[in-house]
């Protein structure tokens, strides 16, 4: 296979792509690993792919933030969710499916393009040890990703007790959003989980395994479930509601930092899956 080509079909790798991968390389302590056009390939997917990604959550943020706005009741309105709120909660909802179906379809995309890396490789190695949600995400940056959901969750359906319809609708409209982000991130996971393993020597197997630790860790961080309060319950409670949001979100962005500051780094974890033979 020429330098610089993929072996399907001797497509040249952009230079560029080149140089991050070593870069890339570099960064995880992997001088050892020679950078290759797949590698590159799928380095370059994933930056395309998280792209994407971070434009979609922004746009569903700004649709929620739409939703809510335009069919805000105001102080003259009468209790009880009425039938234009009832179209703009089922509009909410298909944008949630939306969301979700355009993030399975972005991961769907990495996984075909490694799948037909792998493709052409000579011959495939396989990890030495099954590689569960344990050792990808970590049972500490798990446990602190279901809290933070059931923690938003919690706050959301306190809202719903209130008298204030505004109040009521405000949250309608962030439970609706959490359980679009949280179902997004579920089948994230599995597929980040369930990708083929495109690797065929021990250097190209742990950048595997970096890759999907990183991929996993992303996923799980709880970005969108920070904002969406602010497109949505802020300002329609008493104070301190307001305030117990903001609590909330500044522990949660303490507790993250704490989990990753004590975390394995990612070409770490990747070493000890290695050495477990």
């Amino acid at each position: 296979m020429p330098k610089g080509t993929t072996p399907d079909n001797d497509r040249p790798v952009r230079p560029a792509d080149l140089e991050r991968a070593g870069a890339w390389l570099a960064q995880h302590g992997l001088d050892e690993v020679r950078p290759t056009p797949l590698l590159a390939i799928r380095l370059a997917a994933r930056r395309a792919t998280r792209l994407a990604a971070d434009a979609l959550l922004a746009a569903f943020i700004i649709a929620v933030a739409l939703v809510y706005t335009v069919n805000r009741p105001d102080d003259a309105a009468v209790d009880g969710p009425g039938p234009p709120r009832h179209w703009s909660l089922l509009a909410l909802t298909a944008v949630v499916a939306g969301l979700v179906l355009a993030q399975s379809l972005l991961d769907r995309r990495v996984r075909q393009a490694d799948r037909r890396a792998a493709a052409t490789l000579p011959r495939r190695a396989a990890h030495p040890v099954r590689l569960g949600w344990r050792t990808v995400i970590g049972g500490p940056r798990a446990l602190f990703a279901a809290a933070t959901f059931a923690g938003a969750t919690s706050l959301a359906v306190g809202f719903l007790t209130k008298q204030d319809s505004t109040a009521r609708y405000a949250a309608l409209v962030l439970l609706i959003g959490l359980c679009g982000v949280a179902a997004g991130t579920i089948v994230q996971l599995r597929h980040v989980l369930v990708r083929p393993v495109v690797a065929d020597d021990e250097g190209s197997l742990t950048a595997d395994v970096v890759m999907r630790v990183e991929d996993a860790r992303d996923v799980a961080t709880p970005s969108v479930v920070w904002c969406l309060p602010t497109v949505s319950v802020f300002g329609t409670g008493p104070g301190w509601w307001t305030a117990a949001w903001l609590a909330f979100v500044v522990l949660s962005v303490i507790a993250l930092a704490l989990i990753t500051a004590r975390t394995a780094r990612s070409s770490t974890v990747a070493r000890n899956v290695m050495s477990a033979r």
